[in-house]
């Protein structure tokens, strides 16, 4: 029989580009920071033992915590404290019985011996066939496997933790059998300071194997195998563990130490540089150039076209004349006019202008490597708090918006811009974390986790949004440069280009096209379990999606007024916010081609968790577009002269 055959098969790998944390030192980030601010220098002998983490799988996105499996468990579990963003993603981390001394080599080491029972035996088979994966932490360094990349280079990668087990033939069986990986061969690497013996640990490895154990007598305390013992070279020339009901498993362990040369400050590279830094390049290339494009239109527009328009308006001296005033300047009795559901607008732009400030800052922070990878849930935790206290400056924009609107009532306004989005995403969480809780996953969010929420926003987040408000309604109305006619002006009809649906989803087109390539990267480490630590790119492509969004609206305004329609407050938040409808479409179109979901809960959750960050997206950006406009507008009328 070929026992190659048997052999896990090879792992899918998907584009090797990481989960949203923190950056890397080669590629031009500042140098990743652990999160402990004392090193732990390790002798020969101290003791280390591994922690285990979550079960995870691409294919459903439903983690489950390690012992949801009938695997080894100590004589006490105990869970190590964990942040906000780590509840948040699902990790669950705990002690093990995998325990050994630093630089002492063990070979075929006994964990335990189980039974399955039909459950269990039933947990392992679905597991294996979601192609779950164990993952382990050992000095807060994931446990990680080596793979070739798949554009098929010499060079290898690590692939986060080892999966539960595989399906093959069995002894000439055309059917399919369950077996399960139940020996580990570990493989950690240190670091030896030159002058002392003490050596820190850069690198943490495993190979799973299957292996059908065999004893003659089972000896509790000190038990022999037959299929494992020291310095055994056909310790993996045995039948696989097959998973099956009342089947006995024998799970054991290897250890090796290997001295490396990488130092301890960069022990996260080999788990951080997996990818082809061109490729991003590639994206900031693309971006630049609808930059390029975009900043030559309104160039044109202000040097030529504009300048022209008020140069002209402005020699206009006789009342004839004046009265054959044409373009945008003939409705600038209109211009300023508070539009339809002006409270709504200042709600959305106060949403906007809070979730602006969070991701700025966020990128800030991680550009200083304050976000590193080994601060497990570090940003979603940032994200999270930032949100929060950022409620100061939404409740400011949104009152010195609704006062110049000559809204009276802007404790009501407050109230609904503390309480809009986070009601409806709080919403769509709730039930999202009802399914998963109905799925007996460890990624449901406890109910203390979710207090704590709710106890941010009510405590924090809301008193900041009336505080801002309350100082924004304070301060002196913005004042429009033009006096509004008490009479609306009519408007002509309009060319089919210029209907509000066409120049709307026009303008979304090219904000969404400047950042859709760095946006594969995200969802990739957003739903395939991989780190993401390229911020320096990710902050440009930022900045071009700013400029891109500002530069688009003013375009489509311009050209809005020119053609005497003067409805631009909600069209111009729309124009830029539209880029959010292609973002959604473009996750539908990743979730078709990337994508291995069949579970109808795990497709539930995608479209859910992709749903919230498009209407955060679509405020971000529409709240961006409308202020590019409103500076614009306001700019354009101030130069020209009015009786």
């Amino acid at each position: 029989m070929d026992l190659n055959s048997l052999r896990p098969p090879s792992d899918k790998l998907s584009c090797p580009f990481s989960s949203l944390e923190g950056p890397s030192s080669s590629n031009g980030d500042p140098l990743q920071r652990e999160d402990s601010l004392v090193i732990l220098f390790q002798l020969s002998g101290d003791l280390l033992q591994v922690k285990v983490n979550k079960l995870s799988s691409t294919k459903t996105q439903l983690p489950y915590d390690y012992y949801f499996l009938k695997y080894c468990k100590p004589k006490k579990i105990m869970n190590n404290a964990e942040n906000l963003g780590e509840v948040l993603r699902g990790d669950r981390i705990e002690n093990s019985v995998y325990t050994f001394q630093m630089r002492k080599d063990l070979t075929c080491k006994v964990v335990c011996r189980v039974k399955l029972d039909a459950e269990s035996a039933k947990n392992f088979m679905e597991k294996i066939d979601d192609e779950y994966r164990v993952n382990m932490i050992l000095d807060n360094l994931p446990v990680a496997i080596l793979g070739q990349r798949r554009d098929g280079s010499p060079s290898t990668i690590y692939k986060h933790g080892f999966r539960v087990g595989f399906k093959g033939n069995y002894a000439g069986s055309k059917v399919e059998k369950y077996f399960i990986n139940n020996h580990l061969s570990f493989r950690v690497m240190y670091h030896k300071d030159p002058e002392t013996d003490y050596a820190r640990i850069v690198g943490f490895e495993v190979t799973p194997h299957s292996i059908d154990h065999q004893y003659k007598i089972w000896d509790e305390k000190n038990p022999q195998l037959e299929t494992c013992y020291p310095n055994s070279k056909n310790i993996y020339r045995t039948f696989p563990q097959k998973v099956d009901v009342d089947k006995e498993v024998i799970f054991t362990y290897d250890v090796s130490f290997k001295e490396s040369e990488i130092k301890w400050a960069s022990r996260w590279d080999n788990y951080l540089l997996m990818n082809n830094d061109q490729v991003h390049w590639f994206s900031i290339d693309n971006s630049l150039m609808i930059v390029l494009f975009l900043s030559g239109m309104v160039a044109m527009i202000m040097t030529r076209t504009l300048y022209r328009d008020i140069a002209n308006y402005n020699r206009l001296e006789t009342q004839d004349e004046a009265q054959e005033e044409t373009g945008w300047k003939l409705v600038h009795g209109d211009v300023f006019r508070p539009p339809l559901n002006s409270s709504l607008l200042c709600i959305y732009v106060g949403t906007g202008v809070q979730i602006f400030g969070m991701t700025l800052l966020t990128m800030i922070f991680a550009l200083l490597g304050l976000l590193s990878p080994s601060n497990k849930g570090g940003l979603m935790t940032a994200m999270v708090l930032l949100w929060v206290f950022m409620g100061l400056f939404g409740g400011y924009s949104s009152a010195r918006l609704y006062k110049m609107f000559n809204g009276m009532d802007w404790k009501k306004n407050t109230l609904k811009t503390a309480f809009m989005f986070p009601s409806i995403l709080f919403a769509i969480f709730f039930v999202l974390n009802a399914l998963i809780w109905g799925e007996k996953s460890s990624g449901a969010v406890p109910f203390g986790t979710m207090f704590a929420l709710v106890f941010l926003w009510f405590s924090i987040s809301v008193p900041l949004v009336y505080v801002g408000s309350y100082l924004g309604f304070k301060k002196a109305a913005i004042e429009d440069p033009v006096k509004t006619n008490k009479i609306p002006r009519q408007i002509r009809e309009q060319a089919w280009y210029m209907k509000p649906v066409v120049s709307v989803l026009i303008g979304g087109i090219l904000p969404f096209g400047a950042i859709f390539i760095e946006l594969f990267f995200i969802l990739t480490s957003i739903w395939m379990n991989q780190f993401y630590y390229i911020f320096g790119i990710l902050f440009i492509v930022f900045l071009i999606l700013l400029i891109t969004c500002a530069e688009i609206t003013i375009v489509l305004c311009y050209f809005q007024l020119c053609s005497e329609d003067y409805h631009w407050w909600w069209r111009a938040y729309l124009t830029a916010g539209s880029s959010a409808l292609y973002l959604f479409l473009y996750s539908i179109f990743y979730f078709f081609t990337k994508m291995e979901i069949t579970k109808l809960v795990s497709g539930i959750l995608y479209f859910g968790y992709m749903l919230i960050v498009s209407y955060a997206f679509f405020l971000l950006t529409g709240t961006i577009g409308f202020y590019a406009c409103f500076w614009f507008v306001r700019k354009i009328y101030a130069s020209v002269k009015f009786d």
